[in-house]
């Protein structure tokens, strides 16, 4: 267990180590969704309108989505130069290590990105975000993960494919739709400063799927890899 948690945290620092000298990744996901965000506060008008601002959970996912594929994409891509895949894969560490690795590092970003945004998008939507902060941070962290291990999966599915950068959302969208309607709900609920009540539900699946995701991918890259 020593070994496995090791492994992957070498993963996971290659990785990072990567995208902290040339932070192509990071700059282009934050910046796509700062352009985003300045769109959306000049298309609503939230300030004025409570439907509008009842949707400001859903148009944040939005961005944290997209903005994420650029992440994603590059996860197992930037393996394939050297046939660095190959020799990954050949490696004498198991195939779970160099998910968890991949997932967490991808998740290290997602995260980044969303809390460099997540200061604007509540300037712009005149949203106390850090009313909530509490909440809004557990929210984010479970579904940036739940997105971070399907993208990872697939991202592997797809690393040796030309037009890899649209068959990953293709794939990954809508495997992760029930971790984004419950990412949804419990944002919407914890920006408009209201309790979560019944909606605690949505908080027990988007748990539930991080962990059967999670066990799911562990197991399922072997078989990837060597496809």
């Amino acid at each position: 267990m020593t070994d496995f948690f090791r492994h992957a945290w070498t993963i996971a620092a290659k990785d990072l180590r990567t995208e902290i000298r040339n932070r192509e990744v990071i700059s282009a996901a934050a910046s796509f969704a700062l352009v985003v965000l300045l769109m959306f506060g000049f298309a609503f008008d939230p300030s004025s309108n409570f439907e509008v601002r009842s949707l400001t959970g859903g148009l944040l996912w939005i961005i944290y989505v997209f903005a994420g594929i650029l992440i994603l994409n590059r996860g197992f891509a930037r393996e394939t130069v050297n046939d660095c895949l190959g020799a990954l894969t050949a490696a004498p560490i198991s195939p779970a290590s160099i998910f968890i690795g991949k997932a967490f590092a991808n998740w290290v970003l997602l995260v980044a990105m969303e809390l460099i945004s997540l200061p604007l998008f509540g300037m712009f939507y005149d949203i106390r975000v850090y009313d909530r902060f509490g909440d809004l941070l557990i929210i984010l962290a479970l579904g940036s993960w739940a997105l971070s291990i399907i993208g990872t999966i697939f991202g592997a599915v797809t690393a040796n494919n030309r037009l890899r950068e649209l068959m990953l959302p293709v794939l990954v969208f809508p495997m992760v739709l029930p971790a984004l309607m419950a990412c949804v709900e419990l944002t919407g609920l914890a920006l408009l400063n209201e309790p979560f009540g019944d909606s605690i539900a949505w908080l027990k699946l988007l748990v539930g799927f991080d962990i059967i995701f999670t066990l799911l991918g562990s197991v399922l890259l072997e078989p990837v890899l060597h496809q």
